[in-house]
């Protein structure tokens, strides 16, 4: 690869970073081609992006970033791939818990996370990290969360009401 070729790669790499503020450093080595093509449709399928990277380019594409991701340094070494994420944080996660289960295997392995800029390393953070909501997820929450007592409220009031002014009425009516 010539010099100008790596400065392309980096640069793509480095837009790739700033439009996807989620990705997921993983291991895939010791795949096969037909492990990584099955890793690659499955990203492919459910809306992220796998794409293999050199390490000392992921590291300059890293640097030419505004957040500091210098803790991902010890993270980037060996065989590196990375999953891009643009807005649901959690879905990498579910991605490569899918694929072990299809595959009955540990592979591809976490070996970091950069969720908004929040760096999460190693293998143990898979579960925390596929747990996570996604941004509809909480709003959605938020959103029912605010509803159900006016709902409860005007539920109240609809079913009190119509006991309410048959009582009134009743009261009315015996008066006379």
């Amino acid at each position: 690869m010539t010099k100008e070729e790596k400065i392309n790669v980096v640069a793509e790499l480095t837009e790739k970073f700033k439009a996807n503020s989620n990705f997921y450093l993983t291991d895939a080595s010791g795949f096969t081609v037909a492990q990584v093509n099955d890793f690659r449709r499955l990203c492919f399928e459910k809306g992220v992006e796998y794409r293999v990277y050199k390490n000392t380019m992921i590291k300059k594409a890293l640097e030419n970033m505004e957040a500091d991701f210098s803790s991902l340094d010890d993270a980037l070494k060996g065989f590196s791939g990375v999953i891009f994420s643009e807005e649901v944080a959690n879905l990498p996660a579910k991605v490569i818990k899918e694929f072990r289960k299809k595959q009955g295997g540990e592979k591809p392995a976490l070996k970091a996370a950069s969720i908004n800029t929040d760096i999460f390393i190693g293998e143990e953070s898979l579960n925390t990290l596929s747990d996570l909501k996604s941004k509809t997820e909480l709003i959605g929450e938020v959103i029912s969360l605010l509803q159900s007592p006016a709902k409860n409220v005007i539920s109240a009031l609809q079913s009190g009401g119509n006991t309410l002014s048959g009582l009134v009425k009743a009261l009315s009516e015996k008066e006379n």
